[in-house]
């Protein structure tokens, strides 16, 4: 009886585990099946192309909901270094030198991470130095982002990002609509990143100091860990990944706006949510949180393609998140009572062992 029982347990824990792929499988089933225009592969990559930008937010969110924190401006940030892009391939006028630069899109690139980088630091000292609540800072954060690509723009968008070649400043639209092996450069970007990431937090020390300060912050003090600094490199690298999206999706768009990923912050931790990470950290993956970007890209997709208002797909993305938090607590519960049952156990054997000795 009791083998039937944990057989049904682990049934349910492995359908827990799996919820994020399952959940993608399920949606292009039913989609497919909704609309001929579905499962071809030319939408499958237009829509991966836009999980990419998806994707790089998430996987910038896990780093830091993987501390314990959170980036409520990892949109804004995302816009701002878009338009910074933008302006910068438009051409920089040195008035005093009377002199117009136009960065090639390699240099737009370098330079738009360090921006996107710079603005992580700033989040990354407020919460890591300074103690303030990591919602609060980055709350801030978003408005000033925001406002800076307002700034920087009049209000208005960079429009016809391609270059000219006698300016040198060609190629920017190659990272948003050329392909690779048939494979949109975007999603390429997405998942070398994400490889990247993956090496960095399950085969170096600072991958298990990031896991351990999300854990328990104060025993990893005590271990050795420097939590402040671990604290900070998490925001700047939530910083970068918001800036590579920035970047891919102005690239995508040839054009660059001060209003765009709006609502986004929200959409990254949505991903990380969905993927199984928990929000009071220490558990997560890079794997998960890609198939939870997965989900909500395809679920977006497949609303439009089958003509549902922009208002319900509102709700249903709002339902599958609120869903996604409740399995997590499930899961996260059930974890809990195996370990303990576990040390119970070990409890019990350890006392009959001393009461064997004693004998």
């Amino acid at each position: 009886m009791s083998n039937h029982n944990n057989k049904g347990i682990d049934v349910a824990n492995l359908l827990l585990e799996g919820r994020a792929f399952l959940a993608l499988l399920v949606i292009i089933a039913v989609f497919s099946m909704l609309s001929a225009n579905y499962f071809t592969v030319g939408n499958f990559l237009t829509m991966s192309s836009h999980v990419a930008v998806f994707g790089l937010l998430g996987i910038g969110m896990l780093f830091v909901i993987l501390t314990g924190g959170i980036d409520l401006s990892v949109g804004s940030t995302m816009a701002f270094c878009g338009v910074f892009a933008g302006m910068l391939l438009e051409g920089v006028e040195i008035e005093f030198l009377n002199l117009a630069v136009f960065p090639s899109v390699w240099v737009v690139v370098v330079l738009t991470c360090l921006l996107g980088a710079f603005v992580g630091a700033i989040n990354g000292v407020l919460v890591a130095y300074f103690k303030v609540p990591a919602f609060v800072a980055t709350l801030g954060m978003l408005y000033v982002a925001r406002g800076a690509a307002l700034l920087l723009t009049d209000g208005l968008t960079f429009n016809d990002l391609d270059g000219e070649p006698e300016l040198g400043n060609t190629g920017f639209e190659w990272l948003g609509f050329n392909k690779l092996m048939g494979i949109p450069v975007g999603v390429i970007i997405l998942f070398v990143v994400a490889l990247v990431c993956i090496i960095v937090l399950s085969r170096t020390p600072y991958g298990r100091w990031i896991y351990s300060t999300g854990g328990n912050a104060r025993a990893a003090e005590l271990s050795g860990v420097p939590v402040n600094r671990v604290k900070l490199s998490v925001y700047i690298i939530s910083g970068i990944c918001a800036a590579l999206a920035g970047v891919v999706l102005a690239s995508q768009l040839t054009s660059a706006g001060p209003t765009a990923g709006t609502t986004y912050e929200l959409t990254a931790i949505a991903a990380v949510v969905i993927g199984g990470a928990s929000l009071m950290g220490g558990r997560g993956s890079i794997r998960n949180t890609l198939l939870g970007a997965f989900v909500i890209g395809f679920l977006s997709d497949g609303l439009v393609i089958i003509g549902v208002s922009a208002y319900w797909q509102m709700v249903f993305t709002g339902s599958v998140i609120v869903l996604a938090v409740m399995l997590n607590n499930v899961q996260y519960k059930n974890k809990k009572k195996r370990v303990s049952k576990q040390d119970g156990k070990a409890t019990d054997s350890n006392k009959g062992i001393s009461n064997a000795n004693a004998v």
